[in-house]
């Protein structure tokens, strides 16, 4: 099972500001993807980079709620499985491991079986595969 680092998101209260910040670093990110509760780019060298707003998190994940500034992290990784059935077998493995299972695998509503974990540091670190 070879997983591969597909994505880093951040977590935002603010996506216009947040948004602001990162086109500082030359990332080509139109002023209309200010007012979307997702967006995501594409690096040159293959990883995604996404922003996630906390209003639409609490609409997605279940259980969601928006860390305290400053109180646990707001960045995560996302790997990308071949098949749902790695990102169950993964997910199983992690937590017999004593590694925190945040959300079990489920079937989210964007297409993808989904999974959250947290690695030693506290930081979210999401499992997930297309469906179809």
């Amino acid at each position: 099972m070879a997983m591969q680092l597909n994505a880093i998101s951040i977590t935002v209260e603010d996506m216009a500001r947040s948004l602001a910040f990162y086109r500082r670093f030359g990332l080509a990110l139109p002023p209309a993807l200010d007012r979307e509760p997702h967006v995501e780019t594409t690096l040159p060298s293959g990883l995604r980079l996404l922003w996630d707003t906390e209003e639409s998190l609490k609409q997605v994940v279940p259980g969601y709620h928006p860390p305290a500034p400053g109180s646990q992290q707001r960045v995560g990784l996302a790997f990308l499985a071949d098949t749902p059935a790695e990102v169950d077998a993964l997910y199983d493995e992690l937590v017999s491991l004593g590694y925190k299972g945040e959300n079990a695998p489920w079937d989210a509503i964007w297409g993808q079986r989904y999974a959250l974990v947290r690695d030693p540091d506290g930081n979210e670190v999401a499992l997930f595969a297309a469906l179809s």
